[in-house]
C-alpha cells in the first residue's frame, strides 16, 4: 500500500509577513499537497490563499484537528495519507506540533510508521529566546502562567528557584489582553536581579524585544501592546 507523507508547515507569526518569512521550500512542498489538518479552517484558508501558489483553494480540503480532536477522529482525517496523498498540518501560528494539537498528528503518524517531514520557519518560542541573550543551552517552555494572580505570582517564584538552581531559561506565551497584568505578576513575583526579557510581535511591524534585569524594569514600566508576546526570564 501507498502511504504519502504527512507534512508540518509552518505559517505566519504576524500578519502580512509571508514574503519575508516562508521560505520557498515551504511554497514548493505545498505545490503537492491538497489535504489539511487545521485548527480554524477560515484562517487556513486565507493563509494558503496569501501565497498565491494555487490557481484556486477551492478544491483544497480540510479537516479540524484541535484541542478537543479525538482519539478516535485521528484516523478517519488521516483517510487521504493511507490512499497515497501527502497531508499537511497547519498551526495557526508559527510551527505545528510546538505548543500547538499538530503534536496529536505527529504522534499517530509516528506510531503507524507514516514519514513525517518538518517544514523550516518561523517560530516565537526560539526567535524570543534567540533574541534574549539569555541561557540558550538550558531552557524550559511552560506555556501560560495560570490567570489568578496569587496562582500566577506563586508560580514565578517557584520557576525562579528552578531557574536558579538549573541555570536554566524559563519561557512562556501570553494573550495579547493579558501582557500588562502579566507584566505586573513578574515584576511583582521576581527578584531585581534575575533579567526578564519580552518579545512582542515578533516578525511584525511593531517588534519590541527588550532584556533587562527587573530592577530596571521596575524603574521603566512601560504599557505592553495588545500583540502576542513572548516572555522569558533567568535568575
Amino acid at each position: 500500500m501507498i502511504v504519502g507523507t504527512l507534512f508540518l508547515i509552518p505559517t505566519i507569526i504576524s500578519e502580512g509577513t509571508e514574503r519575508e518569512v516562508i521560505p520557498s521550500i515551504v511554497t514548493e512542498r505545498l505545490k503537492s499537497i491538497r489535504h489539511f489538518l487545521v485548527e480554524d479552517v477560515r484562517t487556513a484558508r486565507r493563509y494558503l490563499s496569501s501565497l498565491k501558489i494555487y490557481e484556486s483553494i477551492e478544491p483544497l480540503h480540510f479537516s479540524v484537528l484541535n484541542k478537543d480532536t479525538k482519539e478516535t477522529e485521528i484516523e478517519e482525517i488521516f483517510g487521504p495519507i493511507f490512499s497515497g496523498e501527502h497531508l499537511g498540518v497547519l498551526s495557526e501560528s508559527g510551527c505545528p506540533g510546538v505548543a500547538d494539537p499538530g503534536a496529536l498528528a505527529v504522534n499517530f503518524a509516528h506510531r503507524k510508521n507514516i514519514k513525517v517531514v518538518p517544514l523550516v520557519g518561523p517560530s516565537s518560542i526560539l526567535l524570543a529566546l534567540m533574541a534574549s541573550g539569555l541561557n540558550g543551552q538550558q531552557f524550559t517552555f511552560h506555556g501560560y502562567l495560570p490567570i489568578d494572580a496569587k496562582e500566577c505570582i506563586q508560580k514565578i517564584k517557584a520557576l525562579e528557584k528552578e531557574s536558579s538552581s538549573k541555570n536554566q531559561t524559563q519561557i512562556f506565551i501570553e494573550t495579547p489582553y493579558r501582557n500588562n497584568q502579566v507584566l505586573k505578576n513578574l515584576l511583582q513575583g521576581l527578584s531585581n536581579t534575575t533579567q526578564l526579557s519580552i518579545a512582542v510581535d515578533l516578525t511584525g511591524k511593531n517588534e519590541f524585544i527588550k532584556t533587562q534585569s527587573v530592577g530596571e524594569w521596575k524603574k521603566n514600566t512601560l504599557q505592553l501592546p495588545k500583540e502576542p508576546a513572548v516572555i522569558l526570564f533567568l535568575c
